[in-house]
């Protein structure tokens, strides 16, 4: 009887810990996607070190090719915005696999033009704080408007 209480106790636990997690995710994501078009320290607290991010183009890079190219955004107003539909969170331990819909709207030239991708993310967990390790965007044929 001991055996199993410690065993429905400690499930219990992890149930918690993966809710507390993919929570945490979730946040994270929408809290990047608010300042992605233009944040540089929302991208430095969002991609690891040691990103692979594969481009919806098929171009690879680092983050470090993302943060230069952030740099001539600073002072530019923000034409896009961002968001994610359709989230997918799967926890293994200390890795995240996030999959969602990604559903960006530029209105620089004035009026709005809406794209569509699927992004897949790998995170990984270090010193109790998410990042992202590998990333790799889709563009949606067809839904863009």
């Amino acid at each position: 009887m001991r055996a199993l209480l410690g065993i429905l106790l400690f499930a219990l636990l992890a149930a918690q810990a993966s809710a507390g997690d993919r929570e945490q995710l979730r946040q994270q994501l929408d809290q990047f996607l608010a300042g992605a078009a233009g944040d540089a320290d929302v991208h430095q607290r969002f991609w690891a070190d040691d990103l692979i991010y594969t481009s919806s183009s098929g171009r690879r890079f680092g983050k470090d090719v993302i943060m230069q190219g952030l740099e001539g955004a600073k002072g530019q107003p923000v034409t896009a915005s961002y968001r994610a539909e359709e989230v997918d969170i799967r926890l293994f331990d200390d890795t995240a696999v996030v999959a969602f819909k990604l559903v960006g709207e530029d209105r620089s030239s004035g009026e709005a033009v809406t794209s569509h991708y699927f992004n897949t993310g790998t995170f990984v967990k270090r010193n109790g704080e998410w990042r992202a390790v590998a990333w790799q965007a889709t563009k949606i044929p067809g839904e863009d408007k």
